[in-house]
């Protein structure tokens, strides 16, 4: 599978049934800021559109390239994060 038709299936895959069904259940405890989370949903939106079409103008191989870095970068941060 291409490095860009697994992107497209796992936000399909996931977005839906992961996202909604985590966030009832946050919610239903009375763990989710409502007002916070529209705002940033917001931006994913507009984020997620304007990622996904820069997305479509890369190679494949860049594509993966870039995945790998962003996934390593962030291990990193959240494995010597303090607290």
């Amino acid at each position: 599978m291409s490095q860009h038709r697994a992107q497209g299936t796992s936000l399909a895959a996931l977005l839906l049934p992961v996202g909604f069904l985590a966030f009832w259940e946050y919610y239903r405890a009375g763990n989710a800021d409502l007002k916070i989370g529209l705002v940033v949903a917001v931006g994913f939106f507009v984020g997620g559109y304007f990622g996904g079409a820069y997305a479509q103008q890369l190679s494949g191989i860049v594509l993966r390239k870039t995945f790998g870095v962003v996934l390593v970068a962030v291990g990193l941060r959240m494995f010597f994060q303090k607290g």
